[in-house]
């Protein structure tokens, strides 16, 4: 018999880069799906108006009557919020494109910075048993990122392996400094993540080198390869790790997920017989 060891309340995490097409959305469903094969209970808050996270989980626009912008502006019953997915113990706060204008609205609250963090450490919460909260954050250091930042205990960042890939993150680092500084004195930064890696191309060595240089430890041993089924699973709103078990980026994303649960010391114990 099994016993999974849980951690006293939900980590959060937040998935961040202002840069689009990094992969930010991909690892938030894959280290999710990754994390539930290991017996976690997770929730992906999925705080990006375009809601590929909710459609890559499988829950379609029509179903969408209580989202995360509900979830930050309205306080409503939490139930009504979290819905389940096609992955067992995996759960997702939806969004849509309601969540486009919310920039706007928290800018004339005073407590605009907070409001997620409040959202998601309210009692009723721990009625849900969550493990791990992922924040899937939109492309950009707007208000719902600032957001996410001050919500979480760490950040993880996607970096793709592009030409000029450590010159946007310059930015972020600074945001997380900040609100390091003035709101969040615990954030941390979970790791860099190297994403879309091809070994065979120089551009991709040349990436990883730089970034390891640069960042050190920051950066995950694990990298994700460039993987058609990892491009192809959103269609068929499943993870990769559902769709292609087997597949290369299913490979990739559970080496991310050992070693972050490794890191946080979250795994299965034996019992004594």
């Amino acid at each position: 018999m099994s016993e999974t060891i849980r951690p006293a309340k939900p980590r959060i995490m937040a998935i961040a880069n202002q840069k689009g097409g990094v992969g930010k959305t991909t690892t938030a469903i894959n280290l999710a799906a990754g994390l539930a094969e290991l017996g976690a209970r997770i929730l992906v808050v999925d705080l990006d108006p375009q809601g590929n996270a909710s459609t890559g989980l499988g829950i379609d626009v029509g179903s969408r009557l209580k989202t995360s912008y509900d979830l930050i502006l309205d306080k409503p019953d939490l139930a009504e919020v979290i819905q389940p997915t096609r992955v067992e113990t995996l759960f997702i706060c939806p969004a849509n494109a309601d969540l486009a204008s919310a920039d706007i609205e928290l800018a004339a609250n005073e407590k605009r910075s907070q409001l997620l963090r409040e959202a998601l450490r309210q009692p009723a919460m721990g009625t849900f048993g969550f493990d791990y909260i992922l924040i899937d954050c939109p492309p950009s250091l707007s208000l719902l990122t600032v957001n996410a930042l001050i919500a979480c205990d760490s950040v993880l960042v996607p970096l793709q392996s592009e030409f000029f890939a450590l010159e946007g993150l310059s930015q972020l680092m600074l945001t997380i400094r900040e609100v390091r500084s003035t709101a969040n004195p615990a954030l941390k930064i979970e790791g860099v993540l190297l994403t879309m890696y091809d070994k065979r191309n120089n551009l991709s060595q040349l990436v990883e080198g730089d970034a390891r240089q640069n960042l050190g430890d920051l950066v995950f041993r694990t990298m994700i390869p460039r993987n058609v089924r990892v491009s192809e699973a959103p269609s068929y709103a499943l993870p990769v790790l559902a769709y292609d078990p087997a597949s290369k980026g299913s490979e990739a994303y559970r080496a991310l997920t050992r070693e972050i649960a490794a890191r946080h010391k979250f795994a299965a114990q034996q019992e004594p017989a």
